[in-house]
């Protein structure tokens, strides 16, 4: 390109990329064809004199959540950078509190004035309900009992407390365990004035938040509240990952339905009806519970990490995907 072109290119991705000109508006200015305005703007690019960079927060990986969001058929896929750079970080392990932190801020996005948000139990649920600063005006309900009932006011409940104070609305906690001893205390339970006013609320969440857990030790609340005998039991029917009490094997199919007669939790079918649903979970060693909850269709979305994405791209199979029936999210 000689001076001229030059020039005149410069000021044309001037006005294209700078002041919104569309080309039809540039090429009456400068008295040529837009298909001309094209070709030089195309050339600008090529010939380097026109740079564009694409700029997202260091802690985001655009290029894997595009890649993932498009592997599962999601809604949104925000994939955050893995703990990697610390000396003494462990490489299959999350940081919750980074998850917690952008999905607070994904939360922010999606949740709008009078939606009804559910929260499940889990550490990153509780991790992101602490890193709220803001939420439209909404109401909170609890989606599971708690973990450890003694630790109920620093876990789920404390939880769906503090969102309901970021967002002005009325909090609906559930003070009960998750797991029982049998189905008949479970129903007993449910039937309860508080716990069943909060699970009058399940067909009303909008938005929800939940954790997904493998099965092994300190990698699955429910893993861990089980005896030796039930969890061999479960483990012999496949048993992949866990969320909010279900369990689902490596194909994303619901199995041990009977342990969800014995939980306080928002039913699979209940869960499947809410419009948009939230999954928080990261590390190595969860990324095949996360390949296997997010076939089975109950997840709309995730936040997750480096670590999980690279395993979910290229080391699990592709398989087909329930396609998301919920609605519209902007026509709910």
């Amino acid at each position: 390109m000689g001076p001229a072109e030059l020039v005149q290119a410069a000021a044309m991705a001037r006005r294209f990329y700078l002041e919104g000109k569309s080309k039809i508006q540039i090429a009456d200015e400068f008295g040529v064809s837009r298909f001309k305005v094209a070709r030089v703007l195309e050339t600008a690019l090529e010939r380097d004199l026109v740079r564009i960079e694409i700029r997202v927060p260091a802690e985001l990986d655009a290029e894997r959540s595009d890649a993932l969001r498009a592997r599962y058929g999601l809604r949104h896929a925000v994939v955050v950078e893995s703990p990697t750079d610390s000396a003494d970080a462990d490489d299959d392990a999350a940081d919750p509190e980074n998850l917690g932190e952008v999905a607070a801020d994904l939360l922010g996005e999606l949740v709008t004035d009078g939606d009804v948000l559910g929260l499940a139990w889990g550490r990153s649920t509780i991790h992101m309900a602490t890193a709220l600063r803001q939420l439209p005006p909404c109401t909170v309900v609890q989606l599971t009992g708690v973990y450890d009932a003694g630790t109920a006011d620093r876990g789920s409940v404390e939880a769906v407390r503090r969102a309901a104070e970021v967002a002005g609305g009325e909090a609906h906690p559930i003070y009960a365990p998750m797991l029982l001893p049998d189905s008949a205390t479970a129903a007993a339970l449910r039937s309860q004035t508080g716990i069943s006013r909060a699970f009058d609320y399940f067909d009303k969440v909008t938005v929800a938040a939940v954790s997904i857990g493998s099965w092994e030790p300190g990698v699955s609340t429910v893993h861990d509240m089980l005896s030796d005998r039930e969890r061999d039991h479960y483990s012999s029917l496949g048993v992949a990952a866990e969320m909010s009490a279900h369990l689902f094997d490596a194909e994303g199919r619901r199995i041990g339905r009977d342990l969800g007669e014995r939980c306080i939790t928002v039913e699979a079918e209940r869960l499947r009806r809410i419009p948009e649903v939230v999954a928080i979970a990261g590390g190595l060693r969860k990324a095949s519970a996360i390949d296997a909850v997010l076939r089975s269709g109950l997840v709309t979305s995730l936040v997750t990490d480096t670590a999980a994405a690279d395993h979910l791209l290229l080391e699990t199979p592709a398989g087909p995907r329930p396609a998301l029936e919920r609605s519209d999210p902007d026509g709910r």
